[in-house]
């Protein structure tokens, strides 16, 4: 049984924390996980560019209603003709056009035009999204960072400068630290794609979303009120001491408490 103190978080010692979210993380972490999260949109593809490219289109609009987030990136799939990595080859003006249409809440369709010629530059030019994130440091906040600097050296309408957050200022960069747990990571389970091979799972953190945060202050494991970088590192702390070499598989134990349990 767990016990609310005081400050009403759980008190439990380190290691029956570990074992309660390792639990929980066996629960959660099943094929069937899939089904209803924004990551079965890229499970609907087989090469490698496609997967990565519907992966990180989706990881963008992943705020909201996961049922709307999950028919807007069908949509944005549509619009490319389901073959993502070709059309961003290859599309003409004309066909990039037709995402001017697009809009999931303030992610509009000449943020998405932006993207697709983003992307394009980065394969042409820049040897792929995986090369763009690369960093041999400990997590990933710089591979974050430098990925934004590429993202945006073609010409661009600043306001789409927002949809690609930086944990080197400030942001807990949720969407894309999701993003690239289901590049990185991968599982027996198929739920993460572990796609590349230049990332370990070890740099990753924790998506910082409302529900692993405020299921992250209840355990003790954060104290701080903001959900800002400096709340990640603090829950990549105690997250990296469970388990140093796949700390982000507590997402799925942290999120599935907040979302199924309402921990």
């Amino acid at each position: 049984m767990l016990y609310l103190n005081v400050e009403n978080t759980i008190d439990m010692n380190n290691k029956d924390l570990k074992d309660f979210l390792d639990d929980k993380v066996d629960l959660y972490l099943k094929p069937n996980f899939v089904v209803d999260d924004p990551i079965s949109i890229p499970h609907q593809f087989n090469l490698k560019e496609d997967i990565e490219i519907a992966a990180f289109l989706t990881a963008t609009i992943a705020w909201g209603r996961r049922v709307m987030i999950m028919k807007n990136a069908n949509m944005m799939m549509d619009i490319m003709d389901n073959s993502p990595y070709d059309f961003i080859l290859n599309a003409s003006k004309q066909e990039v056009n037709k995402s001017l249409d697009f809009c999931h809440r303030t992610f509009q369709g000449v943020d998405l035009q932006t993207f697709i010629y983003s992307l394009r530059n980065i394969y042409q030019n820049h040897q792929g999204l995986e090369a763009c994130f690369y960093t041999d440091k400990e997590d990933m906040s710089f591979g974050i960072s430098n990925f934004k600097q590429t993202f945006f050296s073609i010409n661009h309408q600043v306001r789409t400068q927002k949809h690609i957050s930086d944990p080197l200022k400030g942001s807990a960069s949720k969407r894309l630290i999701m993003f690239l747990r289901w590049m990185v990571r991968s599982d027996k389970e198929g739920v993460d794609f572990g796609l590349w091979k230049t990332l370990k799972p070890k740099q990753l953190s924790c998506p910082l979303d409302v529900h692993t945060a405020n299921v992250g202050r209840k355990l003790g494991l954060i104290t701080r009120k903001a959900n800002d970088w400096k709340t990640v590192k603090e829950l990549d702390v105690h997250l990296r001491g469970f388990c140093a070499e796949d700390p982000a598989k507590y997402d799925f134990a942290l999120f599935g408490l907040g979302v199924y349990e309402k921990f």
